[in-house]
């Protein structure tokens, strides 16, 4: 049986009901104005993962996020006098685009204000689907309390990005389709920022499998539910891949909703962020943030949690920066040992690099780049550190280079990524 994740003192005093019904009346509310995203089985995942893995693919809405069914719930909801004011939101970018395309759609003017460390990809697609972005702060937090200013001075509608019961509603149609879709699922890796989509989705399930099991999944830099409901008082703070979940301050109302419902609530860090975003890529051919990441990495990261479940997972958004994507698929190749980069101290004399160069060719290791330092060392005038970026076929290739590099009297270490 199911027992609520309670933390060590009451979360809030009071907090509005969510229920199964009010999905229901989201989801048609809703109904042929947001996509319907397939749920997928994934063979190879599956395979890796040691659970049965089952995909929701959120990052197909028009906006590449799950965003959209919270925020069209909430402005479909508004009176007219409201609708003609306008609404207001802060946001790290999906809830952002979201509100933005469905009130612009709607005729609905609407302002966003985002940290200004918001990728840049998330800014533009923002403005392109027709909200007026204002840039302030560093944080969501510093956004959100601006937004709360901007509400009263311009007399706007706020529309909370999480902590709302109509856009957690919205939220919850998710769940709604993945159980339609695949009944059998007994557990389900939320991803929590804020908490409105493990609310939201959490209050489905529980209702129509009361026995399912629900772990939310945080950022191991932005522990603030985990804090919230396990009362420890871990750090909060930095810069995480899954910057859509990076919220130092979880919601009231979502935090005694969550209370309730989950069964646990795990961290994932960097690493398994990187891992599962280029995981996803190479193997579902699907562009997924960070965020979006979030369930895979846990399943990855917790195997012993998620071992044997059938687990559906939601890939919550795909609005990555081209080239932080870059720099994730490349990260991941230097962690499987497919690239790497190799120092040498070398004699500074003719051939020293040349009979280096052979031994790659001998293994059939690709050379990409060849750095030279010969002045800023501690090294003997006559002496130099060269730096080889390399590509592998496996780490094992690149293991026996290393080792007849070393054979053959040169001292060689690998440069390691954080």
């Amino acid at each position: 049986m199911h027992q609520p994740l309670r933390p060590p003192a009451p979360v809030v005093a009071t907090a509005p009901l969510l229920t199964l019904a009010d999905v229901r009346a989201a989801a048609g509310r809703i109904a042929g104005q947001v996509v319907r995203t397939p749920t997928l089985h994934s063979r190879t995942l599956s395979q890796i993962s040691g659970a049965e893995i089952w995909l929701k693919f959120e990052n197909l809405q028009f906006t590449a996020a799950y965003k959209e069914r919270g925020a069209l719930n909430a402005l479909l909801l508004l009176d007219p006098e409201r609708r003609n004011r306008g609404v207001i939101a802060a946001s790290a970018g999906n809830h952002a685009q979201g509100l933005s395309y469905h009130a612009t759609r709607l005729g609905v003017p609407a302002t966003i204000v985002m940290p200004r460390t918001t990728p840049t990809v998330k800014v533009m697609q923002t403005e392109s689907v027709g909200g007026t972005v204002v840039l302030e702060g560093e944080t969501f937090d510093d956004a959100y309390a601006h937004a709360c200013q901007l509400e009263g001075e311009l007399g706007l509608t706020f529309v909370h990005p999480f902590d709302d019961p109509h856009v957690a509603a919205g939220q919850g149609t998710v769940a709604l389709e993945m159980l339609e879709d695949v009944p059998e699922l007994d557990m389900l890796a939320i991803p929590v920022g804020g908490g409105g989509l493990a609310s939201g989705m959490g209050t489905v399930a529980r209702a129509i499998n009361p026995g399912i099991g629900l772990i939310g999944v945080e950022a191991a830099l932005y522990p603030s539910m985990y804090n919230r409901l396990k009362g420890t008082h871990l750090p909060c703070g930095g810069d995480t891949l899954a910057e859509g979940i990076a919220v130092k301050e979880p919601g009231e109302l979502t935090a005694g909703w969550l209370a309730d419902l989950l069964d646990d609530i795990v961290l994932v860090d960097e690493a398994a962020l990187e891992s599962a975003v280029a995981l996803l890529l190479q193997i579902e051919k699907t562009v997924v943030e960070g965020a979006g990441a979030a369930g895979l990495a846990a399943v990855l990261e917790h195997r012993a949690l998620f071992a044997g479940r059938k687990v559906g997972i939601v890939l919550c958004g795909g609005n990555i920066d081209t080239r932080l994507l870059a720099n994730v698929l490349l990260r991941d190749l230097a962690r499987s040992g497919r690239l790497a980069r190799l120092r040498l101290t070398l004699q500074d004399r003719p051939g020293a690099l040349f009979r280096v160069m052979r031994e790659f060719d001998a293994h059939q290791v690709n050379i990409i780049e060849i750095y030279h330092q010969r002045i800023f060392t501690t090294l003997p005038a006559k002496g130099l550190i060269t730096d080889i970026e390399c590509e592998a076929r496996d780490k094992d290739q690149l293991d026996r280079l290393i080792e007849a590099l070393r054979g053959k009297g040169y001292a060689v270490s690998q440069v390691e990524l954080a």
